[in-house]
């Protein structure tokens, strides 16, 4: 087996047997991951060379397809004032990006790829917390006095 078919194969694991808040950091770290390879398609006069347009447009429409499995991922119910803000930055960070590909607006970027850098460090806490820790057993002592 190869690096490539080992590293696909550690990641297909790692997806399959994630708890939904990791799922939701690995989407966020895709988002970031693509965002700052759009980045890196910016030369020195914070321009994008026209060879490098497709890469950049690809990298934008990456970020957000993550954003959209992001929205759908939402529930609405049971997520309340949370959810509906999260929607809405969704879809504020969609419009943005989209500007971005058109305009080739590197801070756009910037400002999509802060917020979610941001975001992202909430739900690692938010994943890594008591309440997304395996149940503990439940220890019961059976009392037979009368």
């Amino acid at each position: 087996m190869n690096y490539n078919n080992a590293y696909a194969a550690y990641r297909d694991t790692n997806v399959k047997t994630a708890s939904q808040g990791k799922l939701i950091v690995l989407l966020y770290e895709g988002a970031i991951k693509n965002l700052r390879a759009a980045q890196s398609c910016f030369n020195s006069e914070n321009k994008v060379e026209p060879k490098d347009i497709e890469k950049f447009g690809n990298f934008i429409m990456k970020t957000q397809d993550i954003i959209n499995e992001l929205q759908v991922s939402l529930d609405m119910d049971k997520g309340g004032q949370i959810s509906q803000n999260l929607m809405s930055l969704y879809v504020y960070f969609n419009q943005e990006l989209m500007t971005a590909n058109i305009n080739k607006d590197k801070q756009k970027i910037e400002f999509v790829l802060n917020m979610l850098t941001q975001l992202n460090e909430a739900w690692v806490t938010a994943s890594n917390s008591q309440a997304n820790a395996p149940a503990q057993p439940v220890q019961r002592t059976l009392n037979i006095q009368g």
